[in-house]
This record gives structure tokens, C-alpha cells and sequence, in this order.
């Protein structure tokens, strides 16, 4: 079941990347439902990926190069998980977990990233990393 709902999850964002402009570099998805799963992968220019989740399994993967790159991911539910990764300068990243499983990976490569970190409620697990300078992070978990 969960590798049905990640195929079609594949597949949509797929044909929208394909279907999108080249020069937009822009995706945004909202799931609501019990299985969601989320990916992404972008490169060029001033790129944007922003993801939503609100149910159980939530599951979130989002790589982007390229320069002035921004993620934000914002999950409630049970499962969550997120993992993202962005290479260039000036990268934007948040991402926003609130309910049960929490897990989070973050990575940054460039100068000038900001990334936060925000986990509320449950088992909350955070890894951050950051390659530059004049870099910026924080993570705020209140774990129970």
C-alpha cells in the first residue's frame, strides 16, 4: 500500500515538474489523507518547493541546487519525516513538524543559508547541517 501511494506521489510530481515552466523552478504540493509522500528535486535558479501534509504517514524528500533556493515543509500527523538537502548560496529552509513520529534531516551547502528547524509533540529527532559561511540555523523541539 505505501509503495502505491509513493509510485503515484512520483508520478504526479513528475508531470508537474514536467509540465511547469522552465524558468518558474516552482512546486507546491498539499496532501491530506492517511498515506501521504512527497519528493522533489529541482536545479536552476531561484527555486521553490513548498510541501504540506496533514495525516498519518507523512513522508517528505525535497533536493534542490542551483542558487537562492527555498523549502519549507509543514507536517501535522502521525508519521512524519522529512529530509531535505539544498547546494548553491543564500538557501531558505524551514520545515514545521507538529504530532507523533517527528523526524527531520536538513542539509545546506553555500554561503548565507538560513534553516529552522521546528518540532512539537512526541518523539521530535533533528539533524541539521550547514557548509559555508555566514550561515544560520535553529531547532526548537519540545519533545514528550
Amino acid at each position: 500500500m505505501k509503495r502505491t501511494v509513493l509510485i503515484a506521489a512520483v508520478i504526479a510530481i513528475a508531470t508537474t515538474a514536467i509540465s511547469a515552466p522552465a524558468m518558474a523552478n516552482g512546486l507546491s504540493i498539499e496532501q491530506f489523507g492517511f498515506g501521504n509522500a512527497m519528493g522533489g528535486a529541482q536545479s536552476g535558479l531561484r527555486n521553490t518547493i513548498r510541501g504540506h501534509q496533514n495525516g498519518n504517514w507523512n513522508t517528505s524528500v525535497a533536493v534542490q541546487h542551483g542558487r537562492d533556493n527555498a523549502t519549507s515543509t509543514f507536517q501535522i500527523g502521525n508519521g512524519n519525516h522529512s529530509d531535505t538537502w539544498q547546494a548553491g548560496d543564500r538557501n531558505t529552509l524551514g520545515v514545521g513538524q507538529f504530532g507523533n513520529g517527528h523526524t527531520s534531516t536538513v542539509s545546506q551547502n553555500g554561503d548565507d543559508g538560513i534553516a529552522a528547524v521546528v518540532q512539537v509533540g512526541s518523539n521530535c529527532n533533528a539533524n541539521l547541517s550547514q557548509n559555508g559561511t555566514g550561515d544560520v540555523s535553529a531547532v526548537v523541539q519540545v519533545c514528550q
